[in-house]
Parts: C-alpha cells; sequence; structure tokens
C-alpha cells in the first residue's frame, strides 16, 4: 500500500493546491468515519498491531499518534484509530471561531520532504467543537484510544486575557477528551510565542487547573526555536502547575540551507516549517527535556518522523509517545502502521519486554 500511495496517490494529491489536499483526504476519512462496515474495512489494511503503553494515566493501544493540525474540526474522530494511530490530538480549537490567515497558506517542500504552513488557527470554535465531539461519543464509534484536544487563543483576544480565552475553550471541551495541550508555540498568530514566557504561561495553567476538578493531564507544546534556557524555565511550572507532560516540538519559523532555487522560493514563505528538516532539533529538544527532568516528565516527541528509524530515535532520547503529520502527507495513511511495526521489530531486537524500557534507553543524565 505504501507503493500505491507513493507512485499513484501522492503525485494525484501533489498536483493540487496543499490546502485542498488536505481537506480532500481529512473528508474522505471523515465519510469512512460515518459508517462502521467502512472503519472495520480500513481498520483491516491499515490497524497497527499492539505495542502498548500507559503514559500520564491514559492507556495507549500503540505510541504513535496523530499530531495537532491534521484534523482541527474533529471531522474524522473515529477514522485516525481505524489507520493505526495510537491516540489523536484534534486542534488547534480556539474560543472564538475564526478563518485562519488568507490563502494560499500552506505549501510543500518536496525535495525535503517538508511542508510550511500559516493556516493561522482556522477552526469553528471550542463549542462547535464540543458539539461535533458530543456527536462522535453518542455514535456508538467513539475511538479506543485516547483523544486530546490541542487548546489555542483566539486572534481577537488580546495577550493580558489569554488565559481567560483558554479557560473558556477548556470549560466547554473538558468532559469531552481525554487530555488537553495548551499550545502557545505555534508562529502563525501574532505574538502567540510570548505566552511561552513563564509567567504568562504560569497564569493560563492557574486559569485551566482552577477548571481541572477531574484532573484530565494538560500538557504544554514547546517551540524547536527556543534555548534550553527557555525550556528550562517552562520546566520550572510543572510541579506547581501540575503540567502532566511536554510535546516537543511545534513547527519552526527556520529554514534550512538549500542552492535550490525553487526550494528557496518555498522557505521564503512565512509560516512555520514541519517534516525532515525539524527533525534533529526536535530531537535535542526531546533529550534536554528528558535529562532536565530526569526522566519524570512525560514528553511527547514531534517533528520530522516518517519511519521506525525517526520514531525510535525520538523514543530513545526520552520521548514517552510520538506524533506524525507532515510523515503522513508524504508516506500516506499507512505510516503509523509501518512505524509501530518497525517499533516492534527493534524492542525484539533490543531485548526490550516493554515500550517504558526504550524511553531515554542508555541516556545519562549529566
Amino acid at each position: 500500500m505504501g507503493w500505491l500511495h507513493k507512485k499513484i496517490i501522492r503525485p494525484l494529491l501533489f498536483r493540487q493546491d496543499s490546502e485542498v489536499a488536505h481537506n480532500q483526504a481529512v473528508n474522505a476519512l471523515a465519510r469512512v468515519s460515518r459508517s462502521s462496515l467502512a472503519l472495520g474495512a480500513v481498520k483491516a489494511i491499515y490497524g497497527s498491531p499492539e505495542l502498548p503503553t500507559e503514559v500520564f494515566g491514559l492507556k495507549f493501544p500503540n505510541p504513535v499518534g496523530l499530531a495537532a493540525g491534521m484534523d482541527k474540526h474533529a471531522a474524522a474522530v473515529p477514522g485516525w484509530a481505524a489507520i493505526g494511530f495510537g491516540f489523536t490530538e484534534l486542534g488547534g480549537v480556539t474560543w472564538h471561531a475564526q478563518p485562519g490567515n488568507p490563502p494560499p497558506r500552506m505549501f510543500r517542500a518536496i525535495p525535503d520532504e517538508a511542508v510550511i504552513n500559516r493556516m493561522g488557527f482556522n477552526n469553528s470554535g471550542a463549542e462547535a467543537v464540543a458539539q461535533k465531539l458530543a456527536e462522535w461519543k453518542n455514535s456508538g464509534r467513539w475511538p479506543a484510544h485516547p483523544v486530546g484536544i490541542n487548546l489555542g487563543k483566539s486572534k481577537i483576544t488580546p495577550l493580558e486575557k489569554a488565559a481567560e480565552d483558554y479557560a473558556n475553550s477548556f470549560r466547554v471541551l473538558r468532559d469531552l477528551a481525554d487530555f488537553f495541550v495548551v499550545n502557545v508555540s505555534s508562529p502563525n498568530t501574532p505574538n502567540l510565542r510570548q505566552l511561552q514566557d513563564k509567567a504568562a504561561l504560569d497564569e493560563i495553567f492557574a486559569a485551566l487547573q482552577q477548571l481541572n476538578s477531574s484532573r484530565k493531564p494538560i500538557l504544554v507544546k514547546v517551540a524547536p526555536d527556543l534555548s534550553f534556557e527557555a525550556l528550562d524555565e517552562i520546566l520550572e511550572l510543572v510541579a506547581p502547575r501540575r503540567v502532566a507532560g511536554i510535546v516537543a516540538t511545534n513547527t519552526t519559523i527556520a529554514r534550512p540551507q538549500t542552492g535550490d532555487a525553487a526550494l528557496q522560493k518555498i522557505y521564503a514563505e512565512t509560516g512555520g516549517l514541519s517534516g525532515r528538516p525539524l527533525r534533529a532539533r526536535s530531537t535535542e529538544v526531546v533529550r534536554h527535556l528528558f535529562r532536565q527532568t530526569q526522566g519524570k516528565v512525560p514528553i511527547i516527541g514531534v517533528g520530522g518522523i516518517f519511519d521506525a528509524d525517526d520514531a525510535w530515535e525520538k523514543i530513545t532520547a526520552g520521548a514517552a509517545l510520538v506524533q506524525v503529520y507532515t510523515g503522513m502527507v508524504y508516506e500516506g495513511p499507512g505510516v503509523a502502521k509501518k512505524i509501530v511495526t518497525g517499533l516492534r521489530e527493534r524492542m525484539e531486537i533490543a531485548g526490550l519486554k516493554d515500550l517504558s524500557q526504550a524511553v531515554g534507553w542508555r541516556i545519562d543524565y549529566v
């Protein structure tokens, strides 16, 4: 199936605008999600083998998740489990519905297997997403894996009211998902990354935890462009604000060097870069966070994961879970199954019985 995607399906999709192709793929899986029969058929082809793990109190059938940004509207919630993912992160979701930035706003850097996007948290708003999630809950097709929601700040909300904005979204969504991720690291909402400042982030987590009576895990997603010192300041909030984990990392505003004129033109576009060029830096951040916390704070590794080698690199650097976005754009819907299968093989070769044994494997704390 990987050959079919790379040789036939992907070339057809890549003839279209990136966002158009993205929407077509999600809409196709949304149609599958509305039929139990179709879901079963898709699972028979793309379903991943078991590789269970438990992280921040949740049980995951496998450690490979769908990253935020792929399904912003909760359009295909049951479908992501059917194509092999061990968990799903929906969104980003903001309190106010918003169209995002004007198109075109997504660009492929095909030779480097990268994507640049400046979507700008386009979504239908927290209340509409809550309604959609309730419909999936009542449909009988809710996935048997953890579902998380990525929370962003509405563009119209001033920074000084960010905590209230995040809290409003959390209030209407808190009973409809298993975990939440505070996104203060997208480069596509003006000044959003200023909320990675310790004081601003502390205010946001204080507001969320005040509403979090059921103790849902709340994580924070960090930028790869932060210095290690800035990351360490964020870690100082883990204990006092019960931060359940770190998602490392978001997209980057950095660009790789290239002598290719066509690539230079793409890399000149404003937005966050994801894909293979991000792999090494995101792994550096994962490794640093793991060392600084002595492995006591769960990390979700994301950035440049296309195959089992990439996922194994993140896990052995300290990631308890991994997520895929751009990897699926280039590798197709079989990417989760391929990665999980490869991880099982690597664990067998290493003589490891449980995935947790591989997390930060052979990494010292100095």
